[in-house]
């Protein structure tokens, strides 16, 4: 399961408010970053065959077979301090993060 906080919410609501109408909410956790894996949020406009959507918060979370192995349990969270506005991921699978807090590496 993922949870994802009212703040986050409510930026991605914010965020997606800008973008073409019915576009779709999508979170991947893709290869690359300090530690080995990153998370992706991005915006699309199509399901694809091995997608699985979600009702969040009434949020729709759209997750791709692959990345749905590596996103058990995530919290994600929105926050702004003197630095801006960023998500805050925090992953009960993760073994490491990067100081950036989207990068993270995991055991298997």
């Amino acid at each position: 399961m993922i949870h994802v906080s009212q703040a986050a919410v409510s930026e991605i609501r914010r965020i997606k408010s800008k973008q073409q109408p019915n576009v779709l909410f999508r979170l991947a956790v893709k290869p690359g970053g300090c530690s080995g894996f990153f998370y992706d949020l991005s915006f699309d406009k199509a399901i694809k065959v091995d997608d699985q959507v979600f009702d969040l918060d009434e949020l729709q979370v759209v997750i791709d077979k692959a990345s749905l192995n590596y996103l058990n349990g995530l919290r994600v969270d929105y926050s702004e301090d003197l630095m801006g506005g960023g998500f805050r991921f925090h992953n009960p699978q993760a073994i490491a993060t990067c100081g950036c807090g989207n990068s993270f590496s995991l055991s298997h």
